[in-house]
């Protein structure tokens, strides 16, 4: 009989990918998910609305990469051992389908994200894991190759190898264990929000969205052609009127990329943005002047991804009265309404985070994580995987396959017993 013994710190996602991926390469092995909360997998349980975007249709790990505003780099190498298709092919070996949607979201056939939490208890149950809920873990520490793990009833026990899986370390009680044992952790920001804003172009329009616009943080300074990987100054996708301000695909993207820049302004910033997408003020112009030879009115819609509602909103915001026609509207109406449509400004003051899709940028340094194992560069046999590293996705299933693709080959390195 194995005497190694696997603490799993974290019921989540990542947590319960290694902690199966473990005792399914070491039946021998002694695994065991210390779980602070009475559920676990809950952030399983809310994402995609319910359904659980499980993955995205990405199977290239060097485009994958692209599309993590931090450790992007450092898991190209993990994304060539374990990628979506990995993750497809797992799920559906445990009997459950993933479908994919038209803008490459992933889902499970059923739509219906306990789907996948009973997947993995199954799995968990199956394969010899213990669960322990509402133990949470006040402190870690390393003495002669074993952990002693500090529980929050004030027992502790002792382990083999840890995985912290914990999540954000955001008012973590690990975060000063894990100094201790010598890790640097990055400053910590949200990331995916949306905007609040107060705008008279956007009050009362809730509900509307536009396709595809194209938004960008103007104050940022031009990124410099040298850099390796330069982080987008824009965002195109659907932008979402709320009762608060924007949201959307768009808007997240745009608040993963800028995380800390928008922390470093507190959240009140300009942002620009084309409605038209990438249209240009000279393709407008032209467009306009057709129209100038019809009988229309203005205020009659034009293009067919700007909702009725809000075009007649932004003609009326650049004081166009409600009968004139193109042909007598004057020069200086149309360059304002050019502008509204493809360079619009708008102040940006505070941010809204959605529980379904609240992550947060920050936590251990990458530097001191060997990705061929996630294992600490620093203290041997300490592992990590999921939002405790510093590495977040943007929005459409990028940050659970970061936990599946670090769940896996941590669970695998520590069922090990030679390392």
């Amino acid at each position: 009989m194995s005497s190694l013994k696997i603490a799993i710190i974290g019921g989540g996602a990542a947590g319960y990918f290694a902690a199966i991926t473990a005792a399914e390469a070491n039946p021998s092995a002694n695994v065991i998910i210390y779980e602070q909360g009475k559920r676990t997998l809950t952030k399983v349980k809310i994402s995609g609305g319910g359904r659980c975007n499980v993955t995205h249709n990405c199977f290239d790990p060097n485009e994958l990469t692209t599309r993590y505003p931090r450790g992007g780099h450092e898991l190209l190498g993990a994304f060539h051992r374990w990628q979506p298709q990995d993750t497809i092919d797992w799920f559906a070996a445990r009997g459950v389908a993933i479908k994919t949607e038209p803008d490459g979201r992933m889902f499970p056939t059923t739509d219906d994200s306990q789907t996948i939490i009973d997947c993995f208890h199954k799995a968990a149950q199956s394969a010899g894991v213990q669960l322990r809920k509402e133990c949470g873990i006040k402190s870690i520490s390393h003495s002669q190759g074993r952990f002693i793990i500090h529980l929050s009833d004030g027992t502790q026990e002792t382990t083999n190898k840890v995985l912290v899986a914990s999540g954000s370390l955001k008012a973590s009680s690990l975060t000063h264990s894990l100094e201790a044992l010598g890790h640097t952790i990055a400053s910590l920001a949200p990331s995916l929000f949306a905007f609040n804003l107060s705008d008279k172009r956007t009050q009362g329009l809730s509900g509307l969205a536009i396709q595809n616009a194209t938004v960008s943080h103007v104050s940022l300074s031009p990124v410099k052609a040298s850099s390796r990987q330069p982080k987008p100054l824009a965002q195109t996708g659907p932008i979402l009127i709320t009762h608060r301000g924007l949201s959307g695909p768009a808007i997240l993207r745009l608040s993963a990329w800028q995380a800390r820049a928008f922390q470093d302004e507190n959240y009140h910033f300009e942002i620009q943005i084309n409605w038209l997408g990438q249209v240009s003020k000279d393709q407008l112009r032209e467009q306009f002047n057709r129209l100038r030879n019809g009988k229309a009115e203005v205020k009659t819609k034009v293009f067919e991804q700007i909702p009725r509602r809000f075009w007649e909103r932004l003609v009326e915001f650049v004081g166009i009265p409600d009968h004139l026609k193109w042909s007598q509207l004057p020069k200086g109406k149309e360059t304002a309404l050019i502008q509204e449509l493809i360079s619009g400004r708008y102040s940006v003051q505070g941010k809204t985070t959605n529980k379904d899709e609240f992550v947060t940028c920050g936590g251990v340094s990458l530097k001191e994580i060997d990705f061929k194992t996630m294992e600490s560069r620093l203290v041997p046999g300490l592992h990590f995987a999921g939002e405790c590293l510093d590495i977040d996705g943007i929005t459409g299933g990028y940050n659970f396959q970061a936990a599946w693709t670090g769940g896996r080959l941590a669970g695998l390195a520590m069922a090990n017993e030679q390392e």
